[in-house]
This record gives structure tokens, sequence and C-alpha cells, in this order.
């Protein structure tokens, strides 16, 4: 929690910033794939890597010349799972409304820079789930996933934005309904994102 809210802090910084360097703003739609798995504490479970994919929003902050800046997106988020628990097979999709923040920099390189800007970007996800949270009749998902992001792109003539990144799950995921066996379910989502954005 203090490593979120360092980083909030930190983006409230660079909007300080951003707000008196005249900073260039960009707004436009985002599309992508995902592949993602459960990464759970417990030998019963079996998780295989499936893919979704993701939509939405994106608007960007950059403060010119030094390349630095934030963005923040509202996208609709499809995860499918194929699992074994406890020996039954489990197939289920989770739809998520996600809101990630991330500090980025681009890289300004002398000649190509015009063409295309390579950058790295990192920071929190919030995803809000929307769909019926059961994943069995002993199991359920929780409303809320958080997870941090590290990632890479290029943005080709100031417009097209082409990232990859990964999703490092930071809490529990899944809860054990049954009031018998009360044991501690330590499920974490991890999950790759392949997106393109295109930006004015």
């Amino acid at each position: 929690m203090k490593t979120i809210k360092h980083l909030l802090l930190a983006v409230v910084a660079v909007i300080a910033v951003a707000g008196s360097a005249n900073a260039q703003f960009k707004f436009g739609p985002r599309v992508g794939i995902n592949v993602n798995s459960l990464h759970f504490n417990e030998k019963t479970f079996k998780d295989d890597n499936r893919t979704g994919f993701t939509a939405g929003l994106q608007a960007e902050f950059t403060v010119p010349v030094i390349g630095v800046g934030l963005d923040a997106s509202l996208m609709y988020v499809r995860r499918n799972m194929e699992a074994i628990i406890d020996d039954d097979p489990v197939t289920k999709h989770c739809d998520y409304f996600e809101i990630p923040i991330n500090i980025k920099w681009k890289m300004n390189i002398p000649v190509i820079a015009k063409l295309v800007k390579p950058y790295v970007f990192t920071g929190p996800s919030f995803a809000f789930m929307t769909s019926k949270k059961a994943l069995t009749e002993a199991y359920k998902y929780k409303s809320v996933d958080t997870s941090w992001n590290v990632g890479l792109g290029l943005e080709f003539f100031s417009h097209l934005q082409l990232a990859a990144y990964y999703g490092i799950g930071l809490n529990n995921v899944v809860d054990k309904v049954s009031a018998i066996d009360a044991t501690k379910i330590d499920g974490k989502t991890h999950c790759w994102t392949i997106t393109a954005a295109w930006l004015l």
C-alpha cells in the first residue's frame, strides 16, 4: 500500500509539472489481447494460460522535451480461464472494468524521434469485476483485482502506440466459500497484455 501511495503522489507531481510546462495531451481508443493465468498456493489447482481481449479509451499527458508523463485508461477486459480444481475441470470467463495508471518515459532519440519513439512505463492497475463471482460452489472471485504493470512500447508518427506489458497480481483474488474448510487460498492473477492505441 505504501508503494501505491508513493506512486499516486508521484502522479500528482507529474500532473503539476505537466500543467505548468504546457504538456501535450492526447486521447483515443485502445484495443488489445491478454494472456492470463492464476497462480495458486495449493497443488490442487492447475491453471492453463488462456487468451482474452481488452478495449477502451486512453488519455495521456507528456511534458515536452524530457518526454516524461503519465497515461490513464478505462478498459473493458475479458479474461478466460481453464483450470483443474479439486480434480474437476473448470472453464470460466471474467469481465472487468480496468483502470491502469502509468508513469511513462518517451525517449526522444535524434533523427528518428519524428518517426518512432521507444518508451517504458510502470504503474498500478485496478480491475473491478462485472461478471458473476462464482468460480465453483466452493470458491469465488473477489470484486477487485489489483496489479502492478511493467512494460515497453513504440510510438509511431506521434499517434500510433504499440505496447506490451506484464501485470503482477498484488492481492488475493479467490476466496473459499466453505465454512467447514476455511483454508486461505492464495490466488493471484498474472497477465501478459499487448495493446494498440491511436491518440490524437
